[in-house]
């Protein structure tokens, strides 16, 4: 009987031993790194002043929103992405002359617009109601 009980403990013990063997798998896949920016590479003061107006002022997205603000007149600015379709950029600046509200032109595509609003969509035209604590209307005045 005390045979069989050694013999037992010794097997329990090489099946240890043999699992200690086994190596650890690697991984393979490294995260992403996101790149930080230099000196150099600082945000823009429009980008800075837009992303704070977009957090504490009141705005609306999208270009039926835009044209219809562009034809009510109740909106102090019009942000427009550079790649904005032809038709709806030939008649957002058309109704936005006529009712004398300020445009700009984002040096951007609508899907750095819309990163920069911090949506997960492409953004091409961005009307913005109040400004909140941004200075986007000094900015505006001075392009």
């Amino acid at each position: 009987m005390v045979d069989k009980k050694e013999d037992v403990e010794t097997v329990e013990a090489e099946e240890t031993t043999e699992e200690s063997v086994e190596e650890p798998k690697e991984k393979v896949a490294k995260k992403a790194v996101r790149k930080r920016k230099s000196k150099k590479e600082k945000e823009s003061p429009f980008s800075s002043a837009l992303r704070l107006a977009v957090e504490s002022g009141k705005v609306e997205f999208g270009s039926k929103a835009g044209l219809k603000n562009a034809l009510t007149g109740n909106v102090k600015l019009i942000v427009l992405a550079t790649n904005t379709p032809k038709e709806t950029l030939d008649s957002v600046v058309k109704y936005s002359t006529a009712s004398n509200i300020p445009l700009i032109q984002f040096e951007g595509s609508s899907m750095e617009l819309g990163s920069i609003c911090g949506k997960p969509f492409p953004v091409s035209v961005l009307s913005i109601y109040e400004e909140g604590a941004s200075n986007i209307m000094d900015l505006a005045k001075k392009k």
